[in-house]
């Protein structure tokens, strides 16, 4: 089936609603091609291996992530921006990107598919810093306490690579914070919520002596190893509501 390109957008506003958040970059349509949509490719970033792998197989719309047009970059298009942007127009390819909206999401988004493919069942679950401007991240109770390397065990097989742990991996946590991608800055509010553990995917060098000094066990697993379930959640959404083709290519990066 097909669904026409602006009905695509239009779902995809009311579910994710990007007016809620002030972000770093447009969210929504960033290029626009053909005007309907029967094969959909999902990815983490609009990277031009991605590009290239999605206009082989035929994709009409490319759902990512991290797209283009970010705050305070240069607005030439020139070198690898003219490339991609070139593939995208000379095969008629639209490019929607939607970034915190993606976050955030509490069904279908990155951090709250993170938290189901853990098991975290966590009680007394909260927004980990209500009232910040990008409003993710997440941090609850589980119903018992683990050791630390029980979850670092369980996040490698999850994501395909051995997790950066700071930490003890035998140390019991029970009150656990995490928000995916580049968020190791929310450290500091993981401790104010009291979180025996903060789950993210990068580290900074200052985050290292943060959590010893804080005492609070440290997981950096990777941003985009972190990022792949959300916008694999939304591409089977539409799939499955509007019939379309859907094939999530994972292009790896060690980040």
């Amino acid at each position: 089936m097909a669904i026409a390109l602006e009905q695509l957008c239009d779902y995809l506003e009311q579910c994710l609603q990007p007016e809620r958040f002030s972000d770093y970059c447009p969210n929504g349509l960033q290029v626009e091609g053909r005007s309907h949509v029967s094969r959909l490719v999902t990815g983490v970033t609009a990277c031009q291996a991605l590009l290239d792998a999605a206009i082989e197989w035929g994709a009409d719309a490319i759902l990512v992530h991290h797209g283009y047009f970010w705050r305070g970059e240069s607005p030439r298009v020139v070198g690898m921006k003219r490339k991609r942007l070139g593939a995208l127009l000379a095969n008629d390819v639209s490019l929607l990107a939607y970034h915190l909206p993606l976050d955030a999401h509490p069904q279908l988004g990155n951090n709250a598919r993170l938290g189901e493919l853990m098991g975290f069942a966590l009680q007394h679950q909260a927004p980990l810093a209500p009232g910040s401007a990008s409003g993710v991240g997440n941090v609850g109770d589980l119903p018992r306490a683990v050791a630390a390397g029980e979850l670092v065990a369980k996040l490698a097989g999850i994501t395909g690579r051995q997790p950066l742990h700071v930490g003890d991996a035998s140390a019991m946590v029970r009150r656990i914070a995490w928000c995916t991608g580049a968020a190791q800055d929310y450290i500091d509010a993981a401790v104010a919520a009291g979180a025996d553990m903060y789950v993210t995917g990068e580290a900074s060098e200052q985050t290292v002596h943060t959590a010893r000094e804080e005492g609070i066990q440290f997981i950096a697993a990777g941003h985009h190893a972190t990022e792949r379930f959300g916008v694999q959640a939304v591409g089977e959404d539409l799939a499955a509501r509007f019939g379309l083709q859907h094939r999530f290519i994972d292009i790896d990066n060690p980040v």
